[in-house]
């Protein structure tokens, strides 16, 4: 297993992969080596056979990220190394989607600019009360450009072009009604909760999970007929696994299943 010098990285037992942010000390800015080392660490739990479930979390109490390192942006490199640089957005992002585990963005804090395309990368995300989102690129004459597929993916165009445009943050309330979060959590039970939902997904099938996942991801963007016929490949692909006969036969038999992922 990889050491990492700008995150946490643990697996559970119980097949559940914590990934935490861990530069408290920049408020987690996403330099060039936390993403490095980001990507590397979801690479690790996608190909670890053990891993059913990814939560993205933050060891700073207040910020999950306050987003990309402006430095970096501004430093005097060439066009061609800040190219490399900024792919490491969209390589995460894509990592995220092609993962074949279910993935839990725990935003136990601000999720601001870059932070919030990862965040919105993940299948899931549960806020904690007090926490703020926003695109605050324009307010110093930046743009968050590659956020914006992921907005847009996400959110009514409306409200997409009224953070990307406007810079303003957003609570976690309202985050919730637009539908940037899944749910807001009061702080003490921020963690029971975040721990409850990776524990449902840990205990699916991780056969069908993978199917769905890359269903989800690869059919988001088809036209509709398209998307129709993609996913009617993979329902007659699921119905012969041995996890679906499983599943089937124990709601037969009321009992819990016993998932083989195949």
């Amino acid at each position: 297993m990889s050491a990492f010098e700008t995150l946490n990285y643990e697996v559970a037992e119980t097949g559940i992969a914590t990934i935490a942010l861990n530069q408290p000390q920049t408020r987690n800015a996403l330099s060039t080596q936390l993403m490095s080392e980001l990507i590397v660490a979801l690479e690790q739990a996608r190909d670890d056979e053990a891993v059913r479930v990814v939560v993205l979390a933050s060891t700073h109490e207040t910020v999950f990220s306050s987003g990309g390192n402006l430095a970096d942006f501004v430093a005097d490199t060439p066009p061609d190394v800040k190219q490399e640089r900024n792919g490491l957005f969209p390589r995460a992002f894509v990592v995220l989607g092609e993962l074949g585990k279910p993935s839990i963005c725990a935003a136990g804090g601000h999720v601001l600019a870059g932070a919030l395309g990862l965040m919105l990368a993940c299948d899931l995300v549960i806020a904690k009360q007090g926490a703020r989102f926003g695109t605050p690129e324009i307010n110093v004459g930046l743009f968050p450009f590659m956020v914006t597929a992921m907005l847009y993916r996400n959110v009514p165009r409306k409200k997409a072009a009224e953070l990307l445009l406007l810079g303003e943050q957003v609570s976690a309330d309202e985050a919730e009604r637009i539908g940037l979060v899944n749910k807001v959590v009061a702080e003490d039970q921020f963690g029971a909760v975040v721990a409850e939902w990776a524990g449902k997904l840990a205990s699916k099938s991780p056969q069908m999970l993978r199917l769905g996942k890359d269903a989800m991801f690869h059919q988001q963007d088809l036209g509709f007929v398209a998307a129709l016929e993609q996913l009617q490949s993979q329902l007659t692909f699921a119905q012969g696994t041995e996890d679906a006969h499983e599943g089937i036969a124990a709601f037969f038999d009321k009992r819990e299943p016993h998932w083989k992922g195949r």
